[in-house]
């Protein structure tokens, strides 16, 4: 085992470096979500980002739309600390028993037109945790759900573009 380690340290890590993203797309993509949502609601977009229960496999790209890379804030793309100011809940991991009654609050304090997204395999079906004990399910065991983005975990781009497909789907009209 020992040397195992020694030839790990000394080598360094195998694993091949992801692919550059492309900015300009990157950047024509978060500027479509932008325009779509400042169509659709008048504003630029506020998410909140819910974790029911994941590894936070999910949050890691979540967060990674506030980086450098994807600075989606300069699209006027951004993220709230409360669901009284969100338009969109992203939801991740499986919902587990004791996030139940917390996401459905979160859910109900979240003002209308509001759109839930179930993020990552764990958010749309319960993932590989499907049946475990304390698991209720996906995120629609517990509320309604918009749109779902697998991946375990998707990329910052695949949320971008499925934010871009809420926004331009949406069929339910604004009070």
């Amino acid at each position: 085992m020992w040397r195992l380690i020694g030839r790990a340290l000394a080598e360094g890590p195998v694993t091949l470096p992801p692919p550059p993203p492309s900015s300009d797309a990157l950047a024509e993509l978060a500027g479509r979500v932008a325009k779509a949502a400042r169509a659709r609601l008048g504003r630029s977009l506020v998410i909140r980002e819910i974790d029911a229960g994941s590894c936070n496999g999910c949050e890691l790209e979540i967060l990674a739309l506030n980086n450098p890379v994807y600075d989606v804030e300069r699209f006027g793309i951004r993220f709230a600390a409360s669901p009284r100011h969100a338009d969109v809940l992203l939801v991740t991991g499986p919902v587990t028993l004791n996030m139940a009654e917390a996401a459905r609050r979160t859910y109900e304090a979240t003002p209308a037109p509001k759109w839930v997204v179930a993020v990552g395999d764990c958010g749309v079906d319960g993932g590989c945790f499907k049946g475990g004990a304390g698991v209720v399910g996906g995120v629609d065991r517990v509320i309604p759900v918009d749109l779902r983005i697998p991946g375990c975990p998707p990329s910052p781009a695949q949320l971008l573009a499925g934010l871009l497909a809420l926004l331009q789907s949406v069929e339910r009209p604004l009070p």
